[in-house]
């Protein structure tokens, strides 16, 4: 049965790999129960931070259904995973992936038109896509920024969550005006927004913005769920943990995932930080360094909101 999507902290799931160069599915699962134990409120897996790019299509089917089943119904699972440049590829691409056991299936909207393409293309698109897709299966959307960013605009937003098929949107605009159009495009729909960005996380909530799923719930996801919970309650604590997540959030700049990988190894989650996405050698001495010095931070924080 599947998990009702709820908002909160969705973390964009990391793919660990051995020195084989392999998904190494002992530590996803090991990964797994770390996003679970720290509160997370759902699993965003194969997406951008899992490199899907780089996986085979095999790849990415065998991730989402290893942590549908590690999850156990703990948490929903969601998932994306459709690079192809055809319509007809991509159809058959999502149609694998829809058989895996996840909650809801997240389109990519880079995916279903070009940079130069208006917002009719697109719809025309989606529309396709979504006649051939289970029509019992909640989607979502995602503005991937590889290999480019596609903002969805309000009006075709609205059309998504007037349809009754959609339930989730990893929002990457970045922008407090942009947010509050999009909330006011889907407001009294079932279709939640999150949002990507640190900065402005803590002034979106109250626009109603359901929660966060950003590569920084890859570092401390327990202080986000803490933001989400508190942050009516205690809002100064709130507004100098937003300080501090806010510029933490710059470490996403280097070198990422490699970056989250090296960290989630200082936790003792992952064996190794290799990725196909970026070469992990090119994590020098001070990279690796600032990163220990963020999770000392992180500890930091993390007994001051347990107080």
């Amino acid at each position: 049965m599947r998990r009702k999507l709820q908002g909160g902290v969705w973390p964009t799931m990391l793919t660990p790999f051995t020195k084989e160069d392999k998904v190494d599915y002992e530590a996803l699962g090991r990964l797994v129960e770390w996003y679970i134990d720290r509160g997370v409120h759902g699993l965003f897996a194969v997406c951008q931070s899992s490199e899907m790019f780089r996986l085979t299509l095999g790849e990415r089917a065998g991730i989402a259904e290893f942590v549908v089943k590690k999850a156990a119904g703990r948490v929903p699972v969601v998932a994306s995973g459709h690079i192809a440049d055809s319509p007809e590829d991509q159809a058959a691409e999502l149609t694998v992936m829809a058989g895996t056991g996840i909650d809801a299936l997240v389109l990519i909207t880079n995916r279903l038109a070009g940079p130069g393409d208006p917002d009719e293309v697109m719809a025309e698109q989606l529309q396709r896509l979504i006649e051939r897709l289970p029509q019992d299966l909640p989607l979502g959307m995602y503005e991937c920024p590889y290999p480019y960013k596609r903002l969805i605009s309000p009006e075709l937003l609205k059309w998504c969550a007037d349809s009754g098929r959609f339930q989730f949107l990893k929002d990457t605009c970045c922008d407090l005006e942009t947010l509050r159009l999009r909330m006011d495009a889907v407001r009294g729909s079932g279709l939640q927004i999150y949002n990507a960005n640190s900065a402005t996380l803590l002034e979106s909530l109250p626009l109603g913005i359901a929660g966060y799923s950003g590569v920084m719930a890859n570092f401390h996801p327990e202080l986000y769920v803490w933001l989400l919970n508190r942050f009516r309650e205690e809002p100064e604590e709130a507004g100098g943990l937003m300080d501090f997540l806010s510029v933490a959030a710059w470490v996403e700049k280097q070198l990422y995932p490699v970056s989250a990988k090296y960290y989630l190894k200082l936790e003792g989650v992952l064996d190794h930080w290799s990725a196909r996405t970026a070469d992990a050698r090119d994590l020098t001495a001070t990279h690796r360094l600032e990163l220990e010095q963020l999770r000392r931070l992180t500890e930091t924080y993390r007994r001051r909101i347990a107080q």
